[in-house]
């Protein structure tokens, strides 16, 4: 069976799994978090996943005890589509 990295990123959580056999190898994950009484403004979220998940496949690969080379594919969650806000 084909060893997959699950990459997650579609709201204020960023995460990295590594599933082989339907087996759950590992299963890292980040969130960002707002003062309470704020909501998560798409710029900020952004920073804190493009800063997180490198550092989380690493981590996801490494308890998998697996190499990027080992990977056979990768799936991912694609979130609803950011467009620029405009003034009605």
């Amino acid at each position: 069976m084909p060893t997959v990295l699950g990459l997650e990123g579609s709201a204020n959580k960023v995460g990295a799994g590594v599933v082989r056999d339907g087996r759950v190898l590992s299963n890292r994950r980040a969130t960002y978090v707002t003062p309470p009484g704020h909501g998560f403004a798409p710029g900020p979220v952004s920073r804190h996943h493009r800063e997180k998940l490198l550092g989380l496949v690493e981590a996801a690969l490494g308890d998998a005890g697996l190499r990027p080379a080992d990977i056979d594919g990768i799936a991912f969650t694609k979130g609803a589509e950011r467009r620029p806000h405009s003034d009605p």
